[in-house]
């Protein structure tokens, strides 16, 4: 499982420094590499927005 960023993303960049991984890519819009995300959740807990939502890779 991994994250995908929606279009409801404000590129605020509290996932990009959040995650333990270093999975999301500093991109307009943010990116999480699937290859990278252990599916920890803490994107999702910081976004301020709720910009985040899982899928399945």
């Amino acid at each position: 499982m991994t994250y995908l960023v929606t279009d409801a993303c404000t590129a605020c960049g509290a996932c990009l420094l959040t995650c333990p991984e270093h999975a999301v890519v500093p991109s307009l819009p943010l990116q999480v590499r699937a290859n990278r995300c252990t599916a920890c959740g803490e994107c999702i807990e910081v976004c301020p927005v709720d910009a985040l939502v899982e899928v399945r890779a």
